[in-house]
Parts: structure tokens; C-alpha cells; sequence
């Protein structure tokens, strides 16, 4: 198949395209390195440097594709909170541009990688896609937003579209900025240094930590499943964990003793988040494959940055 990725260098994007060209697919990539990285990407991989909302550059790169893989986005929650105005250029506005390029080429499938995030705090656990959505911040307003347009232009235009609500996605090559880092790679990377861990909140919040090849899987199989327009599907582990095991997870991998500070002034966002699974092996015959205990030794044994003493 022939496929484009925008947001192709970021940590999802890049994995997906790297996996696809490996599988025999064309896979044109579009990426304005904002935060990605294109030497993470196959040199088989066609990449080129743009603005998710520069229309003529995306008629181009449509043509003759297949399906379309949307992971272009912003996707700091703190940051989105004092930039709403930004996250919502280009996390919804970005997605209309590509609707709208897609609608006028006439390419006949997305799938948008959104995120669990729209969910925020729900009494249910695991969440099942039938939740009401309960966003706590910009950047989950506006997958939600996005979702909301996918689906909605898609049914006007005859696109088909598959919305997959991605959880806290690890592994790899993951991006480490100095503010707001993904709590992964930032403990792994601290423990290494033996350097402080802090912990927003009090440590009892709950997450579903999912292995970027197991995402991969599911957005790979999300190009081509059967039945699937229209729908909205939950991506994660199915396990539930809490910041507190992942830290003492992380000591006990590392071999570290760093030490482990609570910032309980600060906000550790919703207090519990696993995926409900169902729907993903109903659709897409979904099934993660990664303990989060073997994901973090992949993902200290896969990225030379986390072992960096200096």
C-alpha cells in the first residue's frame, strides 16, 4: 500500500513509518520538526519538511495514496494550557486542512491517532469508548475537537475514518525535552543519573502504559481491517498502573537509588486512566503483546540517551 504519515518523525510517526517500509509499503512522510526528528527514519521512508496546514503541499503528497496516517500534533498538556490558541491551529485546524486535501484528491481512508486524554476523570474503570468524554485541558479538547471533525467531514465526503484513542504510549527514542518529559523515558533517564525523581501529585494516579511496537500493531492493522468506518477505538495496555509501582518498577530495573521526590502542590492530571480493550480485539483483532516490565528493559536496552551519565 501506499501510504502518508504527517507527523512522521515524531515517536509514533516514526515508528510506524519505519515498520511500514520494513513490511514493503511506500510511505511518504511530512513532519515540520517542531519536536521530531528525522534521523530516526529509514532512509526508505520519503520525507519531506511542511506545515500540516499547508493545503498545496498536502495535494501533492496525496496523490495515488492509499490510506493516511494523522499523528501531526502538538501534544504537551502543560504547554497547551498556556498556548491553547496554538494547539488549536494545529491539533484541529491541521485536521480540517487534511480533510479537506484528502476530499479534494479523494483519498478513501485515515486513521487519526488521538488520545485517552479526552476521557479525564471517569468513575468506570477500564474506560470503554461509550464514556463521555471529560477533557481537563486544551490539548484533550482538542483531539476530542479533531475526532469530532474526522468523522463528521469523512461522513460528507465518503472518507472512511478510524479514530484509535492511544494511552500513554513508551519505548524507544521517545522525545526527552527539558520541561513537561514523557514520565518514562524522564524516570529511566533520572534513575540512570541518580538523579531526582519528582512526581507531580502524590503518586496514587493511575495510568495505562502501552509499548510503541504494540501501538504500532494497532494502528498497522487499523489501515485495512474491515468494518471499522466510523469507528472510535481505545489503544493501551489494559493494565492499570500506578506512578508509585512505575518508580519502584523503575529502581528495581535500573538497579538506581535515586531519590524520589512529591510535588503534591502540583497537579498529577486524572486520578485514574486504563483502556478497555474490547473494541480493539473486536475490530482489529488487538492484542498487546509488551509487559510494562519488559517494555522498560526494551526501552533501556533500545535508546542509548537513557544510560547517559552526563
Amino acid at each position: 500500500m501506499r501510504f502518508l504519515i504527517t507527523g512522521a518523525a515524531g515517536f509514533i510517526g516514526s515508528a510506524l513509518s519505519n515498520h511500514l517500509v520494513q513490511q514493503g509499503h511506500t510511505v511518504r512522510g511530512l513532519d515540520d520538526l517542531s519536536t521530531g526528528d528525522p534521523d530516526t527514519l529509514s532512509p526508505n521512508v520519503s520525507f519531506i519538511r511542511g506545515d500540516i496546514n499547508d493545503r498545496p503541499k498536502l495535494w501533492t503528497l496525496l496523490q495515488d495514496i492509499d490510506c493516511v496516517y494523522h499523528l501531526a500534533a502538538r501534544v504537551v498538556v502543560p504547554e497547551s494550557v498556556l498556548y491553547p490558541r496554538e494547539y488549536n491551529q494545529v491539533n484541529v485546524g491541521g485536521t480540517v486542512t487534511l480533510m479537506e486535501a484528502m476530499r479534494d484528491v479523494g483519498v478513501r481512508r485515515v486513521v487519526f491517532a488521538s488520545s485517552g486524554a479526552i476521557y479525564g476523570n471517569q468513575n468506570e474503570q477500564p474506560v470503554k469508548e461509550t464514556a463521555i468524554p471529560n477533557p481537563r485541558s486544551p490539548y484533550a479538547v482538542s483531539k476530542l475537537a479533531a475526532e469530532y471533525y474526522t468523522h463528521t467531514i469523512g461522513s460528507l465526503w465518503g472518507i472512511e475514518t478510524v479514530c484509535l484513542r492511544i494511552f500513554n504510549a513508551y519505548g524507544p527514542h521517545q522525545q526527552i525535552p527539558p520541561t513537561h518529559p514523557p514520565v518514562i523515558p524522564y524516570f529511566l533517564r533520572q534513575a540512570y543519573q541518580n538523579a531526582t525523581l519528582v512526581v507531580h501529585g502524590d503518586g496514587s494516579q493511575t495510568r495505562d502504559y502501552v509499548y510503541i511496537d504494540d501501538v504500532v500493531q494497532a494502528l498497522s492493522m487499523a489501515a485495512n481491517a474491515p468494518e471499522i468506518n466510523r469507528q472510535t477505538i481505545n489503544i493501551g495496555s489494559g493494565r492499570e498502573t500506578g506512578v508509585r509501582e512505575l518508580t519502584r518498577l523503575v529502581l528495581e530495573i535500573t538497579g538506581k537509588k535515586p531519590e524520589i521526590v512529591y510535588n503534591i502542590r502540583n497537579d498529577g492530571g486524572p486520578g485514574r486512566m486504563c483502556a478497555n480493550l474490547n473494541q480493539a480485539r473486536e475490530k482489529l483483532n488487538y492484542a498487546p503483546h509488551i509487559p510494562l516490565e519488559i517494555g522498560l528493559q526494551m526501552t533501556i536496552d533500545n535508546d542509548p540517551r537513557i544510560r547517559q551519565t552526563s
